[in-house]
């Protein structure tokens, strides 16, 4: 080769190898360009990320908590307001089918079986006169002892009055026997019979084969912490197996729930299980609640969380031999 040619091949040699000035320029801004969308990609990429383990943690805390409550919820019973403090109900009634066992109890007093069992709230039944009466008389003589508990009782009858943890005899405390007047008693016998009257209306009885019995007595409760099983009234029961001389049941409130107190409804409990359901009533000063006294009406009270709710227990019988007498004042001083 040449010394001529030598050098035209590496001036050729080095036109191919040295880039342009202008071609750099387009290499820089096309590698600028990728590393934008790259940082872009990356910073995408870290925004899904937070966002979809955001969105997952939260459906999953939302899916945790619509469980808890869906199963809180199927596991609670349904409630009904049987009766609201805000009605005034000259008469509601609810009719159902006797239990077993009270309708084979019932089999012994043919002339007190009732047309069907049930339940009714009567507001207007008592005069407001009457439930002052009743209500002073209660609370003057319960204000003497009372109950160390949330839960006191006066029991005019047999004469028994909570007292700590005990109970006196209301008829040996002078201070008791000076508040009692023949108004009180006279009202007290006048309430209970127009409540035995209304009782065999309803339920299709003659009101000579209805009883008074034990135990009848008015009842005093508060917030106080229970201090023996006679304050947890809160418990569901049915009366005729905690009293067994229970036919029907009657209550005559005294005050008024949210206004006298709170808590302290009482809820009748339907059903079993899965198919369990409430019936409330709300007591209000003057309302009659009446029912069959079987575990077709099983039932329990709200603990009372402020205030004091009072209240008076009237019992019947259709077994005359346990019924008690009406109180009178010369009786309760010998």
């Amino acid at each position: 080769m040449t010394d001529n040619k030598l050098r035209q091949r590496q001036g050729h040699d080095q036109t191919v190898k040295k880039p342009s000035a202008n071609s750099n320029h387009k290499d820089k801004e096309k590698n600028k360009g990728v590393n934008k969308i790259a940082a872009v990609h990356d910073e995408l990429q870290q925004a899904t990320s937070s966002f979809t383990h955001r969105f997952w943690t939260r459906t999953v805390v939302v899916l945790s908590v619509m469980t808890v409550v869906f199963f809180y919820s199927k596991n609670q019973p349904k409630e009904t307001k049987f009766a609201l403090v805000k009605e005034t109900l000259p008469l509601r009634m609810q009719r159902f089918k006797c239990s077993e066992e009270y309708e084979n109890e019932m089999q012994q007093f043919p002339q007190c079986v009732p047309n069907k069992c049930g339940r009714f709230v009567a507001d207007k039944l008592i005069e407001p006169k009457e439930v002052e009466m009743l209500l002073h008389m209660a609370e003057n003589i319960i204000d003497l002892a009372g109950s160390s508990g949330g839960a006191s009782i006066l029991d005019i009858h047999s004469g028994a009055l909570s007292y700590g943890d005990k109970f006196l005899n209301v008829f040996q405390m002078s201070k008791a026997m000076d508040i009692i007047k023949p108004e009180h008693l006279t009202t007290y016998n006048l309430v209970k019979g127009k409540i035995k009257l209304a009782i065999a209306e309803q339920f299709g009885i003659a009101p000579e084969h209805l009883y008074l019995t034990y135990p009848t007595f008015f009842s005093r409760i508060t917030n106080v912490t229970a201090k023996t099983i006679h304050d947890e009234y809160w418990h569901e029961h049915v009366d005729k197996e905690t009293y067994p001389s229970f036919h029907y049941t009657s209550l005559l409130y005294l005050t008024t729930y949210n206004n006298d107190f709170k808590g302290g409804r009482f809820v009748f409990v339907d059903g079993r299980e899965e198919n369990r359901t409430t019936s409330t009533v709300e007591p209000k000063k003057g309302r009659v609640s009446a029912f069959t006294s079987g575990s077709e009406n099983r039932h329990h009270v709200e603990q009372v969380s402020e205030g004091t709710r009072f209240a008076v227990t009237i019992s019947f019988s259709c077994d005359k031999k346990h019924s008690i007498n009406d109180p009178k004042l010369a009786s309760l001083k010998q």
